[in-house]
């Protein structure tokens, strides 16, 4: 008896292994201003965290918050309050292994804030000290507010995300804010700004951070290609190894 094959034996197999990735919406609060609003009674703030996954390594990411903070400075307390909004992408640079989705990325953000300022009240300064040895002159403690307030910025910013359960993820990153444009009082300036953090007298940088817990929402699914080089055509291909890193 003889068997013959239908089809032609390939000598040379394709080096290209496909694999399937899920691609969705990852959805999350940042906890480190839960855990500062819990610990100080003088901040209140949440923040939501989100991205979408566009290609193998590029996330289209975004951060939308309120805060609100009292400060007590030298001669003058205060309290801002606002919203903000944080849109922009990161760039994975981590190798996962086969299956993983984790991330060590590089982004970019512009941010914008509304908001607010309180003078609650404010000391004058006197360099003669003699009617008040221990203390400056009282000002006022009647509050003013400002309002119609507002900062543009952008950031970098160098973080991680690590899934520590099934599509559940902690993130971390910090972040380098160059403000752009303000608008403020001209009787009181913004020292503190929601989303970009202190602002200081002769520098427009800033810097910030936070600490997420999200969840990913997988959409769909789409072939990466991990292509396999193979330095010997006469030896058998085997199945891919799970263990290669995509």
């Amino acid at each position: 008896m003889a068997f013959s094959q239908s089809k032609p034996i390939d000598l040379n197999p394709k080096d290209t292994v496909e694999y399937k990735q899920s691609y969705g919406l990852r959805l999350g609060v940042d906890l480190s201003r839960i855990i500062t609003g819990a610990l100080d009674d003088n901040y209140q703030g949440i923040e939501f965290v989100a991205d979408y996954r566009l290609t193998q390594n590029l996330y289209l990411a975004a951060e939308l918050g309120s805060e609100e903070k009292t400060r007590q400075e030298d001669l003058y307390n205060f309290t801002t309050s606002g919203n903000y909004i944080k849109l922009g992408i990161n760039k994975n640079n981590y190798a996962n292994w086969y299956g993983e989705q984790n991330l060590i990325y590089m982004g970019a953000r512009l941010g914008f804030s509304t908001f607010e300022n309180t003078l609650n009240n404010y000391q004058y300064f006197d360099t003669n000290r003699y009617w008040n040895p221990d203390d400056f002159a009282n000002g006022s403690d009647t509050s003013e507010n400002f309002s119609g307030l507002s900062t543009t910025w952008i950031e970098a910013l160098f973080g991680t995300k690590f899934e520590i359960f099934s599509n559940i993820y902690l993130g971390a990153s910090v972040r380098l804010g160059l403000i752009l444009t303000q608008k403020e009082d001209e009787r009181f300036p913004n020292l503190w700004v929601p989303g970009f953090n202190k602002v200081t007298w002769d520098s427009n940088f800033g810097v910030g951070y936070n600490y997420s817990i999200s969840y990913f929402l997988p959409l769909y699914k789409k072939k990466n290609k991990a292509k396999k080089k193979i330095e010997n055509s006469n030896e058998p291909v085997g199945p891919p190894n799970p263990k290669e890193r995509l």
